[in-house]
């Protein structure tokens, strides 16, 4: 009778050793998804955050005239030599609608347009979903006067592609927020 339970007592601390082994085994390989998620997360938002840089950095680069065109809170069209060939092209960058990105999982995805010169370059959605552009005059204050414009605030918000658990058990795409300020030399 005492061997018996024995072997039950250990098949029952050995029972509750393997759950605790295999529950061990499904949260390393959720945080290690969680992980890689955010870290593509953040490459997305990092390359989106590049691309804008480089060229509004070039507005009214060698441009005689008002630079800005366009000012709105979601779209920027400028003037500016981008291609360093003497002659002045034009360069706008605006969002699509998110049924436009029918690829991707997740419903709420916007590409963004670069558009030079009349020919339009989208590119993958990259997780983007809202992007706003405000305009600051030379005192930091808000403005939509084309002339004073100064400096070029753009925020970013991306989602990644698919759904994870959150700490509440609910599936949600995970954030991410990019902000900069960038300050064309030519304005």
């Amino acid at each position: 009778m005492g061997s018996i339970i024995d072997i039950l007592g250990s098949s029952f601390i050995g029972g509750m050793v393997f759950l605790m082994i295999f529950k061990l085994n499904l949260y390393t390989h959720s945080a290690a998804m969680t992980s890689d998620s955010e870290l593509k997360l953040q490459q997305n938002a990092k390359t989106l955050a590049e691309i804008l840089n480089y060229d509004l950095r070039k507005v009214g680069y060698k441009c005689d005239s008002t630079a800005m065109a366009i000012a709105d809170s979601n779209r920027v069209k400028f003037l500016s030599d981008i291609d360093r060939d003497g002659d002045i092209d034009n360069l706008e960058f605006c969002v699509s609608n998110p049924s436009a990105v029918p690829s991707t999982q997740n419903p709420n995805d916007i590409v963004l347009y670069r558009i030079f010169n009349g020919d339009t370059l989208g590119g993958p959605s990259l997780g983007l979903t809202k992007i706003k552009f405000t305009y600051l005059n030379q005192f930091n204050q808000h403005t939509t006067v084309l002339d004073s414009i100064k400096y070029i605030r753009t925020e970013l918000w991306v989602q990644g592609e698919n759904q994870l658990e959150s700490i509440s058990g609910q599936m949600e795409y995970q954030n991410t927020y990019w902000e900069m300020t960038i300050n064309p030399r030519n304005l």
